[in-house]
């Protein structure tokens, strides 16, 4: 099994939320991190795959990862990106 090339400094689960507000809970956990910190948000299939890593993207954060966690959810690995 290969190494996680990065390491996880906080972590979110969006999975008991609706959009729009997935992306809100995801923005507010990231506004949280430092510059250059990881966070893993776990999320449901559909809607928030979609419009999640994309809202996060927008907002210039760096998406380094979406794992499928072979449940209907998956987790997506963002890297906070300064101003």
């Amino acid at each position: 099994m290969a190494e996680l090339e990065y390491q996880i400094d906080d972590s979110v689960d969006i999975t008991d939320v609706v959009c729009p507000t997935t992306f809100v809970k995801a923005k507010v956990a990231l506004e949280e991190l430092d510059d250059g910190q990881i966070l893993a948000v776990k999320m449901n299939d559909g809607e928030p795959v979609q419009n999640v890593p994309r809202s996060i993207k927008e907002e210039g954060h760096q998406i380094l990862k979406l794992l499928d966690n072979k449940d209907g959810t998956f987790t997506l690995i963002v890297k906070k990106v300064g101003d």
